[in-house]
């Protein structure tokens, strides 16, 4: 039975290449039918991810309604625990109106982290460009992923259009080999272990 999930991810970058790094999980029937994120570089609060979700939710009501919400939040080195715990009042500020699952996942510092767990797609972006000093086979470890990664782009400006074109060309699977927060949020959108309210 096909299972339909929306995101909820902090920006523009995530919005463009989210869907690109979960393509694969079609083949299990699962379909990353949106990613939403905060209007105008907003943050994702918990008033902004009970919005979101309340406004997905009816909009799909009579078509196609998710069969969850996959909450993604960036950890920037912090615990998880300390950073997904406002958003576990959240089914109960919903007061049960929701009729969908809702999980929460983490990346430990940004995305852009994930990227370097495909090292082999990502210097094939970069022109076969070395990554520099990071291990790759430790992606979650990677401090401030995103500045280091803008430093590989030499004249190119990291953007969320640029972040859409590397993600088309990495692989899911690989990167969840490598990056635990990664597979943590794979496990959230296919139903898995993890974090999960509702």
């Amino acid at each position: 039975m096909a299972r339909n999930v929306i995101v909820l991810a902090s920006g523009e970058t995530e919005r463009r290449a989210l869907p690109h790094l979960l393509f694969h999980l079609q083949n299990r029937d699962v379909f990353v039918v949106e990613v939403r994120i905060p209007p105008r570089n907003g943050a994702l609060s918990i008033q902004m991810a009970e919005r979101l979700i309340k406004a997905a939710w009816y909009e799909r009501l009579g078509v196609c309604p998710p069969d969850k919400f996959v909450i993604l939040l960036d950890m920037d080195g912090r615990l998880p625990d300390h950073v997904l715990e406002p958003f576990r009042a959240l089914p109960e500020r919903l007061g049960g109106e929701i009729g969908a699952a809702i999980l929460y996942a983490s990346a430990q510092w940004h995305l852009e982290a994930w990227y370097f767990a495909d090292a082999a797609n990502l210097r094939g972006y970069l022109d076969g460009r070395a990554l520099g000093k990071v291990d790759t086979s430790k992606p979650d470890e990677i401090h401030n992923p995103k500045l280091h990664l803008n430093h590989l782009l030499g004249n190119r400006v990291y953007t969320a259009r640029v972040s859409e074109e590397i993600a088309s060309r990495l692989d899911g699977p690989t990167i969840a080999e490598r990056s635990p927060s990664f597979k943590g949020f794979l496990d959230a959108v296919m139903n898995g272990p993890g974090h999960r309210d509702g």
